[in-house]
């Protein structure tokens, strides 16, 4: 088969020839139609983050496919199924973590001492075939296309679980922080809810595309927020967490910040002279939450409800993909077809 694989730490990725792989039991092999390109794969194989121990190193968390042969013992997917695969195939079961019986699934898999994950301890999506477990897998809704299905494998479900993680209430108002590959989903799953909604960027060519896409206001940052009321929750789905600190200005008493995004350079602080000790506030971590939640924003993407915003590459021009992803040069999901 062919996959995108990058040949060592800040190498150009190409297509090689590499072995298709074999289900094992539990096991599904699945032909990859689209997979979502996210800025952790890039960063997982450019030196921010340490590289995967795979070989050949093929990364990518958001494919979507078709069953083409099941392992043995599986009885939950058979073969023309559409499914997605997630980025936590599972937990090593024995582990202090494991025995908490959490859903290994979500994020929270990766607390295991050796979770299996999609693109990062095992083999990953950015090929034309894969192989994982069935259960980490979920069947796509018949009229969701595969290109439009593979952003919500990572960024829909980081964000719609953030923002049910932050449990907005009917009469309050979400504020979008980082209107990017996860803030433009989250602003529209917060309007899908009904919810009064600003999106909080820095980026002035940006404001029309937010109204666009759901926004009730706009505005560019925590003292903006503030200006106009503030927000009983605020979701954080932009890489930089002094942004995040200084967007608490704007979070109203007894509010929630949801934390979705990781800032491999920062750290979260909070000023003592914004009393937040005073305020009743919650600082709130989320991102995979549990496979009922990316089956919630699969349903809302097929509905029309919620609609990723993608540019399409075939495999061929990977090195290309990779490159504007990593310049910030794609609005706002870079989709590679297999």
């Amino acid at each position: 088969m062919l996959a995108s694989v990058c040949p060592a730490v800040g190498q150009a990725w190409e297509l090689r020839e590499v072995p298709t792989p074999v289900p094992g039991p539990g096991e599904v092999l699945i032909r990859v139609h689209a997979s979502g390109l996210c800025r952790n794969d890039v960063w997982l194989t450019d030196g921010t983050y340490p590289y995967p121990p795979i070989e050949p190193t093929i990364v990518g968390h958001e494919p979507a496919g078709e069953v083409v042969e099941v392992g043995a013992g599986v009885t939950s997917r058979r073969v023309g199924d559409r499914v997605g695969a997630t980025w936590i195939q599972g937990g090593c079961g024995s582990c202090d973590h494991c025995r908490l019986n959490l859903p290994v699934t979500g994020i929270t898999g990766m607390n295991c001492v050796s979770p299996a994950m999609t693109g990062l301890t095992r083999p990953g999506g950015h090929a034309e075939y894969l192989a994982v477990p069935a259960s980490s897998t979920v069947l796509l809704p018949d009229d969701l296309p595969y290109e439009m299905a593979a952003p919500l494998l990572c960024a829909g479900y980081t964000s719609w679980s953030a923002l049910r993680a932050g449990n907005p209430q009917p009469h309050e108002r979400v504020a979008v922080l980082g209107i990017g590959g996860l803030g433009h989903l989250a602003v529209q799953f917060s309007r899908a809810c009904g919810f009064e909604t600003v999106a909080v960027t820095s980026s002035p060519d940006k404001t029309e595309l937010a109204r666009g896409l759901g926004a009730d206001h706009v505005v560019s940052d925590g003292e903006g927020l503030a200006k106009i009321g503030g927000a009983d929750v605020v979701v954080v789905t932009g890489t930089s967490y002094e942004a995040a600190a200084e967007c608490l200005s704007g979070l109203r008493v007894n509010g929630r910040m949801v934390l979705a995004t990781i800032d491999p350079a920062g750290s979260f602080t909070i000023d003592p002279s914004r009393q937040f000790f005073a305020k009743g506030q919650t600082i709130l971590g989320a991102t995979h939450n549990g496979l009922p939640y990316l089956i919630e924003a699969l349903d809302l993407a097929a509905s029309g409800a919620v609609t990723a915003h993608i540019e399409v590459f075939p495999k061929e021009e990977i090195a290309e993909a990779v490159d504007r992803v990593a310049a910030g040069d794609v609005r706002f999901r870079a989709v590679v077809t297999y």
